[in-house]
């Protein structure tokens, strides 16, 4: 382990806790209780250049490293867990892609907007096995006059309700491949793209995810991302840094369990005595911060490792799945060190469990699976 957070970072960290506690934290309860997304809220974080953090000054972006912006992933998470995925999603799902694989064309056109917040991404991914839900969730993309005609529905889009484009994974004739997929760039308001259901979800409730529709939605050539039949390598590109992103969200939403749960036990009196001083709620106490302390580790180190342009895929994926079940294991803690109170909402922790949750279920890397197996045999 060789990395180490610079005094540069850790100021960074510093505004984004300030940031995080007087702009996220206010609404957090509302935006949850109501499903609802703040796009004004992003608009501030696009402002403060978080919307763009590992993209190139080029194009807009911040230009930093992963490593910041996990730190950042974290901070946000402390208080509201479905803002840091938003912008996780943005991020990773709609602004990475095309900064790496789009055209010149694209890039001007859409990566600009996105990299300063004027545009929201969203994003439908890829679903890999072969059950009956991959079949329904089938976008077909064929060449017309004007380029490529979309036809087909997803039924777990992640942010379309909210954005303004979307990248798409879609089945496409390349060759003599019959169903190569390929990436495209779609704008919510083209004809023949409509917004379905609404998801409801246990967790991360203020990170919208919807059904999306398609009936001859005709785009322009110059909206393909990459070559023809490349979207499966494209999505495949992302899988490492969807798990750093899970994993800095998780940390942070274990940190602000723990956080909470020992100024409650602090101030709170049971028999006359501050439960913080009985020897079993003490014990849980060091017990979440010895897991949490671990996460962050594993999540820090598996975003320098791809700084670094070290391998990190077995890295990210150890770090997403201790952190997310780390995360569970706190938020449980946390409720029963509040007692009765955990289980209300106006106290913040049956929050923090049912995002937890959601994140250990890959809702918050917009349901792309984690082989881990998979990926320690890889390395």
């Amino acid at each position: 382990m060789q990395f180490c957070i610079s005094e540069e970072l850790e100021l960074t960290r510093s505004v984004i806790r300030e940031f995080a506690e007087s702009e996220v934290a206010k609404g957090a309860e509302e935006r949850d209780a109501q499903e609802l997304f703040d796009r004004s809220l992003f608009g501030r974080m696009g402002e403060l250049g978080l919307t763009a953090i590992p993209i190139g000054e080029a194009y807009g972006g911040a230009g930093s490293d992963w490593l910041t912006y996990a730190v950042v992933l974290e901070e946000l998470s402390r208080v509201c867990a479905s803002t840091s995925a938003a912008l996780a999603a943005h991020t990773v799902y709609a602004a990475w892609p095309i900064y790496t694989f789009g055209n010149d064309v694209a890039k001007q056109r859409f990566l600009r907007e996105l990299a300063s917040g004027a545009r929201l991404g969203a994003c439908a991914l890829p679903i890999t096995n072969k059950s009956k839900a991959a079949t329904e969730n089938t976008i077909f993309a064929s060449k017309s006059r004007e380029g490529w005609e979309l036809n087909g529905a997803h039924s777990f889009a992640i942010q379309a309700e909210a954005a303004d484009q979307c990248v798409l994974f879609v089945h496409s004739a390349s060759g003599t491949r019959k169903s190569a997929c390929s990436a495209f760039i779609v704008e919510t308001g083209t004809p023949g793209f409509k917004i379905g259901n609404k998801v409801r979800k246990l967790g991360l409730r203020s990170f919208m995810t919807a059904e999306i529709h398609f009936e001859e939605c005709v785009i322009s050539a110059n909206h393909r991302i990459g070559k023809a039949g490349q979207g499966q390598e494209i999505a495949s590109s992302l899988i490492d840094i969807g798990h750093i992103s899970a994993a800095a969200q998780a940390v942070g939403i274990a940190q602000g369990a723990l956080e909470s749960a020992a100024a409650y036990a602090k101030e709170r009196k049971q028999f006359g005595l501050l439960i913080g001083k009985q020897q079993g709620i003490s014990f849980k106490l060091a017990d979440m911060s010895a897991k949490i302390e671990a996460a962050r580790l594993l999540a820090y180190q598996a975003a320098w490792r791809r700084d670094e342009q070290l391998s990190c895929s077995r890295e990210a994926a150890i770090a997403r799945k201790f952190a997310a079940e780390t995360a569970v294991h706190a938020a449980i803690e946390a409720v029963q060190i509040f007692g009765g109170y955990g289980y209300m909402q106006e106290y913040r922790m049956e929050r923090f469990l049912r995002d937890a949750k959601c994140l250990e279920t890959n809702v918050g890397t917009g349901g792309m699976e984690t082989d881990l197996s998979y990926r320690m045999l890889k390395e």
